[in-house]
């Protein structure tokens, strides 16, 4: 063999290399992209979950309350804040404005005992409180997504790849306000 032909041989293995390091980067980036899609649908069929849940909870509230108004209006206004978050910089916000709500919802239901005892309500509050710890949870997958892949996409070589294909980050839901999950909502009645 002479030195033309090793080196087109070794030419042809480079090129072959680097375009299976290339397809297997691009693949892994495609499946990162599906898993961050997937983790934020389940998203908002959980917050869905909750939205559906929340008329039948005011209603029962309302009947034993029917003068705390400015309560249900709030909630319904923060329900229609969260279903209609298209992103997680919009959930983010309506996240905490409907924090706010519900503990305005239970801090009215603490006043009424009979309200307390009353089984359809207490079935919505453990329907509320799965709910979201599943909200809960598939926050937690969809960032643990999100910091992979924006740390494959900012990591060299990926970030060749990754740039070249408009591969972008993806925002973490995250809270808006700190402060206001420091201490978990009571739910307990």
């Amino acid at each position: 063999m002479n030195g033309g032909v090793i080196a087109l041989i070794v030419v042809i293995a480079l090129v072959v290399i680097i375009g299976i390091w290339l397809w297997a980067t691009y693949n892994a980036l495609v499946k990162l992209r599906m898993r961050v899609d997937e983790a934020w649908s389940d998203i908002t069929v959980q917050l869905k979950r909750r939205a559906d849940l929340l008329p039948n909870l005011i209603e029962t509230v309302r009947g034993y309350a029917k003068h705390e108004q400015g309560v249900f209006e709030q909630v319904t206004r923060a329900r229609a804040e969260t279903a209609g978050a298209a992103t997680p910089a919009q959930a983010t916000v309506a996240e905490g404005h409907l924090q706010g709500a519900l503990k305005s919802l239970f801090a009215v239901a603490e006043n009424y005992p009979d309200l307390k005892a009353n089984q359809n309500f207490l079935h919505l509050q453990q329907e509320l409180v799965d709910t979201e710890d599943k909200i809960q949870a598939a926050r937690r997958f969809y960032n643990g997504g999100v910091r992979e892949l924006n740390t494959k996409i900012q990591t060299f070589p990926t970030n060749l790849i990754a740039g070249m294909f408009k591969f972008t980050e993806r925002d973490f839901f995250e809270v808006d306000n700190p402060s206001a999950i420091a201490e978990p909502p009571r739910v307990q009645f």
